[in-house]
Parts: C-alpha cells; sequence; structure tokens
C-alpha cells in the first residue's frame, strides 16, 4: 500500500507544485524544480521512509550486481528484517522511476529542436555560443585540477555534471548523474549549490550586468525595425499541458518517445554491459535529435513542457533519497568548484567576447541560456529591454540541451583517465 501511494504521490505531486507556482508569485520566482527538490528533501528527510540497516547497505555496496532474489534470500535467512526489505524496495521503485522519467524526458524535450534552423544563426551568435563551449569546458577542467586534492568526492563526475549543466540544463545534469552514477548525495548538493550561485549569478545579469560589461563589451547595433518577438513558452508554459486539444498529439509523442527508448536499449545490448546505461542515453539523445526532423513531431506542442514535467517527478525522487544529514562528509571546496564554474567561464566569455567584438547583450544572453538553461533567456532579455536577442538566446540553449550530454561524458571520463 505504501509503494503504490508513493507511486502517486511521484506522479502528481507536481501537479499541486505548478499549481502553487501559478497562484503565488514568490514561488513562482523560485521556480518548479526548485521547489521540487525542496518538496523531495523534506519528504526524504522527516523520518517517513524507512532506512536500510548497516548490513544491508554493505551488503548493496560490495555487491553491485545484487537484485531482489539476494534481498528475499537475506529476508528469509533473518539477516535482516522486514523494515529493512520495506526500504529496499521503496529503493528500487525510487530507482526505476528516476531512470524512466528521465530517459523519456530527453526525447521528448529534444523534439522541438529546429535543426535546420541552426545553420542560420547570426554569425555574432554563433560565435558567442563557440566561445561559451570552450569558456565553459575551459574553466570546468582548470577547476579539476585546482580541487583535485578533495577526495570526498569523485570529483571527475562532479566536472562531467558542471559541463552538461552550464552547456544545457537541468536535463542534462540528470542525464549525466545516470550515466556517471553519481550517488544520490553528491548530486543534490551539487545542484543545491548551483542554485544558490545561480540566483547571485543570475541577480547580477539582470541589475547591473549589462552596465558593467559595456565597460569592455561594445553595445548591441539597434535595429530601426524591432521585432516585436514575445516569450515563446508563454506565462505558464507548464499549465495547459493537459487540456484535451494537447493530450491526443502528446500521447503520440510518448509512443515515439518510448520507441526511441527501445531501440535505444537494443542498441545498448550490443555494448559491453558496463557502459550500456551511457549508450541508452547517449542513443537516445541521437535518436531524439534526429526525430526532430519529422514535421509531426516536432509541431506537436508542448513536449518541450511535457519533458520537464517528467523532469520534475525525477527531482522530487532524487531528492527524497538524498540524506541531509551526510551532507557533511562533502568539503565546502565543492561549493568553490561550482563557483568557479559559472563566474570563471562568464570571465573567460568576456574576455574573448571582446577580441572578436561581440557584444554585451549577445554574450549576456548566450551567457543566460548555457548557465541558466532557456526559461531564464526571455527573463533577462526583458531586464536588458531588448527582445531580439529571446529567440537566439533559445536557439543556443536548445543546442546547449542537445550537446551537453556528449560534452559531459566526455570530459569527465578524459579527466577519470588523467
Amino acid at each position: 500500500m505504501l509503494l503504490i501511494f508513493l507511486v502517486l504521490f511521484y506522479l502528481f505531486a507536481p501537479l499541486l507544485i505548478l499549481y502553487v507556482c501559478h497562484r503565488i508569485p514568490f514561488v513562482n520566482r523560485l521556480g518548479a524544480v526548485v521547489v521540487a527538490y525542496l518538496l523531495g528533501l523534506l519528504i526524504g528527510n522527516t523520518g517517513i521512509f524507512p532506512q536500510m540497516g548497516h548490513f544491508l547497505n554493505e551488503f548493496l555496496l560490495t555487491n553491485h550486481n545484487s537484485g531482489p532474489d539476494e534481498v528475499n534470500g537475506l529476508y528469509h535467512s533473518g539477516l535482516i528484517s522486514a523494515n529493512d526489505l520495506l526500504a529496499y524496495k521503496i529503493y528500487q521503485l525510487q530507482d526505476t522511476l528516476m531512470s524512466i522519467t528521465i530517459l523519456l524526458a530527453i526525447p521528448l524535450v529534444l523534439f522541438s529542436v529546429q535543426l535546420r534552423q541552426w545553420k542560420a544563426m547570426a554569425g555574432k551568435t554563433l560565435l558567442s555560443l563557440i566561445i561559451g563551449l570552450f569558456s565553459v569546458v575551459s574553466v570546468v577542467v582548470a577547476g579539476f585540477f585546482l580541487f583535485a586534492q578533495n577526495e570526498t568526492v569523485e570529483l571527475w563526475k562532479v566536472s562531467g555534471m558542471l559541463v552538461g549543466v552550464y552547456t544545457g540544463g537541468t536535463p542534462n545534469l540528470a542525464s549525466l548523474k545516470i550515466m556517471l552514477d553519481v550517488d544520490a548525495n553528491t548530486y543534490i548538493l551539487t545542484h543545491t549549490y548551483d542554485l544558490i550561485i545561480g540566483v547571485v549569478y543570475l541577480a547580477f545579469l539582470m541589475t547591473i550586468g549589462q552596465r558593467f560589461f559595456l565597460n569592455v563589451l561594445t553595445a548591441y547595433p539597434k535595429r530601426q525595425n524591432e521585432t516585436n518577438t514575445t516569450n515563446p513558452g508563454g506565462k505558464e508554459p507548464f499549465w495547459d499541458i493537459l487540456r484535451r486539444d494537447k493530450l491526443s498529439p502528446l500521447l503520440k509523442a510518448y509512443m515515439a518517445a518510448l520507441l526511441i527508448l527501445g531501440l535505444s536499449a537494443l542498441i545498448a545490448f550490443l555494448v559491453p554491459e558496463n557502459i550500456r546505461m551511457v549508450s541508452v542515453i547517449l542513443s537516445i539523445t541521437s535518436l531524439g535529435l534526429f526525430a526532430s526532423l519529422i514535421p509531426a513531431l516536432n509541431k506537436t506542442e508542448k513536449t518541450f513542457e511535457s519533458g520537464m514535467y517528467l523532469i520534475l517527478i525525477f527531482s522530487l525522487v532524487v531528492s527524497s533519497m538524498a540524506n541531509i544529514g551526510e551532507f557533511s562528509n562533502i568539503a565546502p571546496e565543492l561549493f568553490l568548484y561550482i563557483s568557479l564554474a559559472v563566474f570563471g567561464s562568464l570571465f573567460v566569455h568576456v574576455l574573448i567576447a571582446r577580441l572578436f567584438r561581440i557584444d554585451a547583450d549577445t554574450v549576456i544572453i548566450t551567457s543566460t541560456a548555457m548557465i541558466c538553461s532557456p526559461p531564464f533567456v526571455p527573463v533577462v532579455a526583458g531586464a536588458l529591454k531588448n527582445r531580439e536577442v529571446v529567440i537566439p538566446g533559445l536557439t543556443i540553449g536548445i543546442i546547449g540541451y542537445a550537446v551537453g550530454n556528449y560534452l559531459g561524458f566526455l570530459v569527465a571520463n578524459l579527466l577519470k583517465g588523467l
């Protein structure tokens, strides 16, 4: 009964979160993902869930391939209690939901990608994107060597996640958590620090950032006929996801996502077992991009928002698995590393952009799309009083979603081998 209730909670709690965000402006400013993480941490650390005992924890750590049969055997042998068995079943459920939601979210997020429009990007915007990618990767790699003495976390995994999230967004962070097998506590703490630093970063860009960078960068070349671009996502991008006229096309998109997942699983059986999950995610990413070329899928409304709803479920699940009591074991250098990744990459981006005479608004919106993800692009564009940069910024953000998994996994494994 508890497991059924837990499934229903994970599946439908995001609807409540979205409703609260819709009704309360302050909560909406925090963002649905932040609220989902906070709720998950609250649920997971108030004693509602039973905890596995020391013996079972040690058994699972030393026997990675153990499954339900082995754990049931321990229970029937009297080596673990009924409480341990229930805790294990909850962990299994959480792990399954975590995997399913992120694997389905990736293609849904990518279905709306406009691949054909990428080649039409303005020269300065494309150059700013390339500089932004280089800045993130170079600063994350430099930070890895700077904080390499930190032995409390597997820093190469954190580095991969940082490259993924700061070239793409939360979906990439979640994907790389699975690909790199990052433990829940490290993942949650990394994302928590990212949120804290991101608030400071975003506040800087929206207040004094433009005036500050105009001291070293050129001004945006204003056009005579300013485009009347508004936020294409709408005021509440998630809100009408279950409307009757949206649901039927979305179900077809979900079927396509399931087909991509099935094909990726078949491909994974052709590679060694230890890299199967990596193969699945990279295959899903690639097939999702190819599927975006199909007009019927590409034009389906709310596929991106539907994928992000699954990200909210993922956020609830993974945060409810984290034990706040163990956060003290994480070195504070992690906070400094993430701060360096955010502000260091912005500094490098500005320096190189100055050499190529890229304007301040383009640099700011590029950095926003990469560091904060596309939903923040219209917000920052509004603060800049420049609606022309909205579409280029959103395009950059979608490209980041597409390449984030590849770059993050590549950088992580290169650093692991050093």
